[in-house]
């Protein structure tokens, strides 16, 4: 075809997940590549001419741009803001985008400047995109209910990324989930029936990693990754072997359902492959919220009793959670709470509930008429935006979330969960290794920058019980205090944020009691003493905006215009006259 493609990863806002601020400790600029766009690129017939951009990674010049015939997208709604500014990029220099993943699937109808959509999945729906295009009749959607059989996909394409970019890999063995969780979109973009790769066709993957020198943490992507059992222990049977015969080059980690912790065999597997760590959907010790969620598996056995089956097993567990359900009460935040520090779960992903597009949660709501807004969500980080209307108070929702946030993530608390951890794990063979020098260097920056923080005396008191509890899993002693400093920084930065928007509201009030006031003056009297007062609020508000994280203060920019708006709204009133420049 003769065709040049340009793929571009839009970049991650600061997140829990995003681990922006632990990636400094070991030298990296991203936890791992983006595993669809490099599938695509396989899926692209040989003479396309393929090149990409991680924008975690490197920023993306006017010449890469300028190169491409096509640029491709694929995004998740977490990425929307920055994939919309790529969007606008390649509309300015008349590029055309190709636009597919996740986000564009759910939410195409809201997407501008895009010239055609590629959405569900590629297999499918990419190969008919490139014959319309080569004859010149390419459509602005190519969407298709297919699901197709994964042995079809191609190996990705890791030689389109660096490895010292990125902490750890990404390999995905099945799509799909069998389960159907009100709130959750993964069955409705993969289905309830997983599908997976064949045993030889992932080993292979693994090969291909191998010889390029990848070595440590894989994530597998998969949704469920035991969603078919039969399937994933015929996998499990090859890779332990597999693994031996390596001398066991890597170490895994993916998600999984709670009900995992009710199959011994598959866990012992699981550890015999090289699993240390699992992510389980647990959402809330709340009963009533997980059966009118449909979180069946979850109310079929002991929550904590299963969580520390898993981690006697040798594997962490890491946890999601959700606050905002009908059920929830005003303790809700305290049981959360408690639930997380019990259950010795260092990782707690903890958010608020967001109707995602096409969900029956979505579709339950906009029939009760609670939506509002953004049918995307806002749930990130540095957004605490509701989607949909709770049966909470909106503002005691909120509120009660950030304090769960200050609550586990408060250092004594994390580290107490950490340390609870490592002496329930059971060491196994994969786990006793020396330290390798990307964790000797992360090592060495901890002490440097943990030991002299806000927190650095509950640094040291974990590092030394924890050497001394399990003097063998010294790397996992101090991978966990590195994330604790991503998930105090994190935590720190959302609050002060969230104070700073609380601030704003505050000095409009003040600012009307102001208007209030002056109305007994002389017109020209009190515009003046308006005006002064204003520009004192505006000095006050931009000092505070400077002292916020500079990750965050983009996501206090329409806070502060609204502000600007309002008072320069309320200037003009009581001048009678066209609104007043602020700036």
């Amino acid at each position: 075809m003769g065709l040049r493609v340009l793929l571009v990863y839009p970049e991650m806002p600061p997140t829990y997940w995003s681990m922006r601020y632990a990636l400094p400790f070991i030298g990296k600029k991203a936890v791992f590549p983006p595993l669809g766009l490099l599938t695509v690129a396989a899926l692209l017939p040989a003479d396309v001419e393929v090149s990409l951009v991680d924008l975690n990674v490197a920023p993306l010049r006017d010449a890469d741009l300028a190169r491409a015939d096509l640029v491709f997208i694929s995004a998740m709604i977490v990425q929307k803001e920055s994939m919309a500014q790529v969007v606008r990029r390649c509309n300015a220099l008349g590029k055309p985008v190709v636009a597919g993943g996740p986000y564009p699937t759910s939410c195409h109808d809201q997407i501008q400047g895009v010239a055609h959509f590629v959405l569900n999945e590629a297999e499918v729906t990419l190969p008919l995109f490139l014959q319309d295009y080569a004859r010149g009749e390419a459509k602005p959607l190519y969407a298709s209910a297919e699901k197709p059989d994964l042995t079809r996909t191609p190996a990705p394409r890791f030689d389109l990324v660096r490895r010292k970019d990125y902490a750890e890999m990404a390999l995905q063995f099945s799509r799909g989930c069998p389960f159907d969780c009100e709130f959750c979109d993964i069955i409705e973009l993969f289905g309830r029936r997983p599908r997976t790769k064949t045993p030889a066709q992932f080993l292979h993957e693994l090969e291909l990693l191998h010889r390029e020198g990848w070595r440590g943490p894989l994530f597998l992507v998969d949704d469920n990754f035991i969603g078919n059992r039969r399937e994933v222990k015929a996998l499990l049977a090859e890779l332990i072997p597999w693994q031996r015969r390596h001398h066991h080059p890597f170490s895994f980690f993916t998600e999984a359902s709670l009900d995992l912790a009710g199959d011994e065999p598959l866990m012992d597997q699981m550890v015999q492959a090289g699993f240390n760590m699992v992510f389980l959907g647990i959402e809330t010790p709340d009963l009533c919220a997980l059966k009118a969620a449909g979180k069946q598996q979850n109310l079929r056995a002991d929550l904590l009793a299963s969580i520390r089956t898993i981690q006697r097993k040798g594997m962490e567990v890491c946890g999601g959670f959700i606050v905002g359900f009908d059920s929830d009460r005003g303790d809700i935040f305290e049981r959360q709470a408690r639930f997380i520090q019990e259950a010795a779960i260092p990782t707690a992903m903890v958010g608020l509930l967001t109707a995602l597009p096409r969900t029956r949660l979505h579709r339950r709501l906009a029939a009760e008429g609670r939506l509002t807004g953004d049918s995307g969500g806002g749930n990130n980080t540095h957004d605490l935006r509701l989607n949909f209307r709770p049966t909470m108070e909106p503002r005691k929702l909120v509120d009660g979330y950030k304090r769960l946030l200050a609550e586990i993530y408060h250092p004594d608390h994390y580290f107490d969960r950490c340390l609870r951890l490592l002496k329930t794990l059971k060491p196994h063979r994969t786990t006793r290794r020396k330290l390798h020098a990307m964790e000797l260097r992360a090592f060495v920056r901890s002490l440097l920058v943990q030991t002299f923080s806000r927190y650095g005396w509950a640094y040291w008191r974990f590092l030394v019980k924890g050497f001394f509890a399990r003097p063998l899993m010294v790397p996992e002693t101090v991978t966990l205090a590195v994330k604790g400093h991503h998930y105090f920084k994190i935590t720190r930065s959302l609050l002060e944020l969230e104070r700073f928007k609380a601030s704003l509201q505050e000095l409009t009030r003040a600012f009307e009691a102001r208007l209030q006031t002056a109305r007994a003056q002389d017109v020209p009297q009190r515009l003046a003493e308006l005006r002064a007062a204003r520009d004192r609020v505006l000095a006050q508000v931009q000092a505070r905006y400077r002292s916020l994280p500079q990750d965050f203060r983009a996501y206090a920019d329409d806070a502060v215009a609204a502000f600007r708006a309002t008072l320069d709204e309320r200037l003009a009133r009581v001048a009678g006259e066209a609104p007043i420049p602020i700036s």
